[in-house]
């Protein structure tokens, strides 16, 4: 294993090249990409920075009820999967989040069986694993499947395809009270990439706003108030017990740390603290 990350917001300001060379003279082993081609793939080789997971590309659309929206975004999805077997390391990050964002997980599960098989097929075909990523959605619907066991299953059994797997980042599953430690237990021989982020829990949010969060106004920038993304060491995640975990089960992959904690944010000065904080945090562990 080893540490990496993706592009934080300091990014935009910087430009990719620009957050792709950053990330290498800081020591990170390998950066996820929003994209991938063959002038993108040499200025990672350039540097000596490894291409940890390309996004996927094609948006909501891949499980719209529209058909002609379905064919569209399935057709992109196929090229960018050829273009990561092409350039990129061979996996994909992806939401299973649908362009209706009130749209319910059962209706998003039909268009699913749909859709996807078609699309994993491509995948194995390019020898590209695709990494689903457990955020829930946006309130108040949280319509994405992959973000519990219940629709993880009902994903794999559907398309068992070994190609089709997650991207496990357990603070997702720690803000909505899904135990992210018998997730990874469960569905270890699923894990295509890992992300580094974690979540702390607030009892005084929670007495104020229960689970529903906040009426008026926002606490934090990633949160609803009684919850909050931070980086790894700041919230309820056993990282010492995932990354034990992870090693049993033969991850080689990056820990990728995405930075989504209002602490580190608001300038690129922040963002690089925050990066490197958590790059540290996580090195020691590694190296213990």
């Amino acid at each position: 294993m080893h540490v990496g990350m993706r592009i934080p917001p300091m990014g935009r300001e910087m430009g990719l090249e620009g957050i792709i060379q950053w990330a290498a003279e800081n020591g990170l082993a390998a950066i996820d990409l929003p994209e991938v081609n063959a002038e993108i793939r040499a200025v990672c080789d350039n540097v000596g920075i490894r291409i940890g997971t390309v996004d996927w590309g094609a948006g909501g659309g891949v499980l719209s009820k529209d058909a002609s929206a379905r064919e569209e975004a399935a057709t992109a999805m196929k090229q960018r999967i050829r273009a990561v077997a092409e350039h990129g390391s061979g996996v994909i990050f992806l939401c299973l989040a649908p362009d209706d964002r009130l749209q319910a997980r059962a209706e998003t599960f039909e268009v699913f069986k749909q859709s996807y098989p078609e699309i994993v097929k491509e995948a194995e075909e390019c020898d590209v694993s695709l990494a689903i990523e457990p955020w829930p959605g946006p309130p108040p619907a949280y319509p994405n499947l992959g973000c519990t066991p219940e629709t993880l299953r009902a994903v794999f059994e559907a398309v068992p395809s070994p190609n089709l797997g997650i991207c496990y980042d357990p603070s997702h599953f720690a803000r909505i009270g899904v135990d992210y430690k018998r997730v990874l237990i469960e569905f270890g021989s699923r894990v295509r990439h890992v992300h580094a982020k974690d979540t702390e829990l607030l009892a005084d949010g929670l007495y104020e706003f229960g689970c529903l969060g906040q009426s008026f106004g926002q606490r934090y920038g990633y949160g609803e108030g009684w919850w909050r993304y931070c980086i790894p060491g700041w919230g309820v995640v056993d990282w010492k017990w995932v990354v034990a975990r992870l090693e049993e089960i033969g991850y080689d992959g990056p820990l990728s740390i995405e930075l989504e904690d209002h602490r580190y944010s608001g300038s690129a000065k922040k963002n690089a603290a925050g990066i490197l904080s958590a790059k540290r945090y996580l090195e020691d562990i590694l190296d213990s």
